[in-house]
């Protein structure tokens, strides 16, 4: 049986051996430009102050303003009247505005109840 592991590790070593062959350095990738330095920067300006080709919007040209035949004091005054207006986005906004309810008890009767309440006297009540 010894002998048997002796060849199994061998063997092992040979596999090992034949798979670990690590690449050679060939060093830093050089690449010869045939641009000088002040060819390439001038390059780069001009890259740097043209449209971006990446855009949505790219190719369309400039945008036409858009004329309005409504006049700015009109829009103006459309807008304080809605800034002016009730949240639309609060809750109960659609409701409008909670009536008065008349009531036939007294206002000093509510408040002596309250009080009693809040003192934990429920007999009073």
């Amino acid at each position: 049986m010894n002998t048997s592991k002796i060849i199994a590790a061998a063997a092992f070593t040979l596999l090992a051996a034949a798979g670990a062959q690590a690449e050679s350095y060939q060093g830093v990738l050089t690449i010869a430009g045939q641009n000088s330095r002040a060819a390439v920067a001038q390059q780069a300006v001009v890259a740097a102050h043209s449209a971006n080709p990446y855009t949505d919007t790219y190719g369309q040209g400039v945008q036409p303003v858009l004329a309005s035949s409504v006049d700015r004091a009109v829009i103006r005054s459309q807008a304080v009247a809605a800034a002016h207006t009730a949240d639309p986005y609060a809750e109960g906004a659609s409701s409008g505005v909670a009536p008065m309810l008349a009531s036939s008890i007294d206002r000093a009767t509510v408040r002596a109840q309250a009080r009693a309440a809040a003192r934990g006297n429920f007999a009073a009540l």
